[in-house]
């Protein structure tokens, strides 16, 4: 099974890299910072190959793929991990330039991605589409304006794709994390600000990367008969009423 990840030098994507070289597959690892994919494909060994670009850059990574070891060509996986949220201000004072970033990686990519790939699935009359998205798609939240509008985009794009491809054998799957830490996630929706990022998880315990990795590879690895439209994942310290997080008291 070849697996092409998006967003994979840190984080879930990573994770999920490991995950299924650790499952005896092959994976194209694809993002932006060259050091980290250089320094996963050491790690991982022959087994990864690596796409160095920005996920929006659709004609070079359609070449990039063109490019690699011909058992690397035929991608069975499609995991459209890259994404981003930026800020946590109320509409009225958020920047512009976020949203249009937000829109930009977590919707406007993802889609673009998944139309480069998606013929050659239908053609072999094999292949998964897996979208990660979050419950923020589902459950409003102060400051979660545009990000948790793109990832209902996510989760409503999934279900259409499995309305058009329900008889091409093409299985399609949103995985939809709450409270996450040991990733990126924070650090970048705060701007580098470590002190409000480790804030989000203190005295807590969040899903790890590594708990969404199992979760992707339980919704690959189930037989190719069965499609798990959505996942929704929250760590136990969580619940969808009004998006609680228990902290513990020192």
């Amino acid at each position: 099974m070849v697996v092409l990840i998006s967003g994979a030098s840190a984080g879930f994507g990573k994770a999920i890299a490991q995950k299924f070289i650790k499952e005896g597959h092959q994976v194209i690892a694809l993002a932006r910072r060259e050091h980290e994919l250089k320094e996963l494909q050491n790690k991982l060994g022959e087994k990864c190959q690596i796409i160095v670009s920005d996920v929006n850059d659709t004609d070079y990574i359609a070449q990039a793929i063109q490019n690699l070891p011909k058992n690397f060509q035929n991608i069975d996986v499609l995991v459209n991990n890259a994404g981003l949220a930026l800020g946590l201000e109320p509409a009225n004072k958020a920047n512009i330039k976020d949203w249009e970033m937000m829109i930009m990686t977590n919707i406007y990519a993802l889609a673009k991605l998944t139309h480069l790939l998606l013929p050659q699935m239908v053609a072999r009359k094999k292949g998964h589409i897996i979208n990660l998205g979050s419950i923020a798609g589902t459950y409003p939240y102060p400051g979660g304006n545009v990000y948790g509008a793109t990832k209902a985009f996510v989760k409503q794009f999934s279900l259409n794709l499995r309305a058009d491809l329900y008889d091409k054998n093409i299985r399609v799957s949103n995985i939809e994390p709450g409270l996450c830490g040991g990733s990126e996630f924070s650090l970048v929706r705060f701007k580098g600000d470590k002190t409000k990022a480790n804030e989000v998880y203190k005295n807590t315990q969040p899903l790890l990367p590594q708990d969404i990795a199992q979760a992707v590879w339980w919704v690959v690895s189930l037989p190719e008969h069965v499609n798990i439209n959505r996942l929704e994942i929250m760590p136990t310290t969580q619940a969808p009423a009004a998006l609680n997080v228990a902290k513990t008291k020192k």
